[in-house]
């Protein structure tokens, strides 16, 4: 069947047709309100105010799976060379996967072949789960982000997150966690809505709102005139009472999570790595206290320290960008498990695209990271894969596990990261990360094998999501 509201929003916004007949109560026939209906209908009958439609709309949302049937119908068998066992690091060969419904029934190198199984053979590529990106800004796009907030509206940066969920599905990004709006508020919680009821396509979203910071503090438009009173991209809380009070709010309005800024500008000298904290270990730790009341956790914006060291002593779930870690929160964050996500892309992209007009990059930060990531693997410290997307293209953020393979992490050890790990992080552990019965059907093909070299990643040539195939 498909969904009530996917169907009337179609008809309504997109110019397609609704033709009534009374013997079209069949596989693809549904029941509406009247009153839902737009102008674009024709009415063979009625029977109060009630139709039954068969709806052929237009097509351009076809192929991004839209208007597939309900995974509820489809059995579905997936054949190819090889399939990825991220626990042990290692290929199945050849690789096949049972999908009955939205769920994942069999995987291994052989599974069952039901009568009526749409089978579909992906030939020599490797079967994988969906990838997950643990920092991402649906909200952001490439240019200016100070201004994005000053000039752009809100409806609008909807609009353009929307297509952003898009291109990130299609690059094979199955689940997300949106690590702030910057400045949009809780319109995130819209674009989850809409992806959860099937209206566009996108990642599973773990939503958070804006993010929390203090006056003066990181994103408050400290460039600005204050006299023109720019309005912060965080929600302001200068201390515990005031956090707690954002963080009902927040949740309220729909955050899946809090993110909270807990350092500010940085600075690199003579070799040694300095950030201003803005909350205190005490204060963090009434965050973190008033999210677990509420069944959820606390992720940080925090480069170094000591601002690290409070987050990690508070009980913080993440420690995201992570630039320098002292010995201490290292060996707190390994015992706890809390993740480091480096987020080196955006480093990248930013030196590759600075203004030339203020000289070459300095790319010293990015190797002053690159080395402290070596010290902290060796402290034990587990990570997270998250790539800091939306300032730089959304669907190539894939550049993020290439750089830790780079920087010296194993691609076996970056693909736990990201999926093993990364469901953790965004409490799906058990249901995504893994291609093994029970868990959700999001699976996606690349061209080779992920294990000897990471940048196939990049190149996604079949994505399902839920059961539903969205990219062939």
């Amino acid at each position: 069947m498909y969904h009530p509201r996917l169907v009337a929003h179609l008809v309504r916004f997109l110019g397609g047709r609704a033709v009534v007949d009374p013997e079209l109560v069949r596989e693809n026939a549904l029941t509406l309100p009247l009153s839902r209906l737009g102008p674009h209908a024709s009415i063979g009958c009625m029977n109060r105010s009630r139709l039954v439609l068969l709806v052929c709309c237009c097509a351009p949302f076809a192929g991004v799976g839209l208007l597939a049937q309900s995974p509820a119908e489809k059995v579905v068998v997936l054949h190819a060379a090889h399939l990825l066992d991220v626990e042990h690091g290692a290929l199945v060969s050849p690789g096949e996967v049972l999908v009955r419904g939205n769920k994942i029934a069999e995987a291994g190198a052989s599974v069952a072949h039901p009568a009526g199984a749409d089978v579909i053979d992906l030939g020599s590529a490797t079967l994988m789960p969906g990838l997950i990106d643990a920092h991402v800004h649906l909200f952001l796009h490439p240019g200016a982000e100070d201004l994005q907030t000053v000039q752009e509206p809100v409806p609008w940066r909807t609009i353009l997150a929307e297509q952003a969920a898009k291109d990130d599905l299609m690059a094979g990004y199955t689940a997300e966690r949106d690590m702030g709006t910057e400045g949009a508020g809780s319109a995130d919680t819209a674009i989850r809505k809409a992806i959860d009821t099937g209206l566009i396509p996108g990642p599973r979203m773990r939503m958070s709102g804006n993010a929390i910071s203090i006056l003066g503090g990181h994103e408050d438009a400290i460039d600005y005139n204050p006299a023109s009173h720019i309005p912060s991209n965080a929600d302001y809380a200068n201390n515990a009472t005031e956090l707690v009070a954002v963080i009902r709010e927040q949740l309220k309005e729909g955050a899946d999570f809090i993110k909270i800024y807990e350092t500010g500008k940085d600075h690199l000298r003579d070799g040694k790595f300095t950030t201003p904290y803005q909350y205190t270990e005490e204060e963090l730790a009434v965050a973190v206290k008033e999210t677990a009341r509420a069944g959820t956790r606390v992720g940080v914006h925090c480069t170094g320290e000591p601002g690290a060291l409070y987050a990690a002593k508070a009980g913080v779930a993440s420690i995201d960008h992570a630039d320098y870690l002292s010995d201490e929160t290292m060996r707190l964050m390994k015992e706890k498990q809390i993740y480091a996500v480096p987020t080196f892309s955006i480093v990248e992209y930013f030196g590759q695209h600075a203004d030339p007009s203020v000289g070459d990059w300095d790319d010293s930060m990015q190797k002053f990271h690159a080395a402290q990531f070596k010290r902290q693997m060796a402290a034990g410290v587990p990570f997270a894969v998250g790539s800091d997307v939306g300032p730089f293209p959304h669907g190539t953020q894939a550049r993020e596990m290439e750089l830790m393979v780079q920087y010296g992490m194993s691609p076996a050890d970056v693909l736990k990261a990201d999926l093993l790990h990364g469901a953790r992080l965004l409490d799906w552990e058990g249901q995504i990360g893994e291609v093994k019965p029970g868990y959700y059907a999001d699976v996606i093909a690349v061209p080779g094998n992920p294990l000897e070299d990471i940048s196939v990643t990049k190149r996604v040539s079949f994505v399902m999501k839920n059961g539903v195939i969205y990219k062939k």
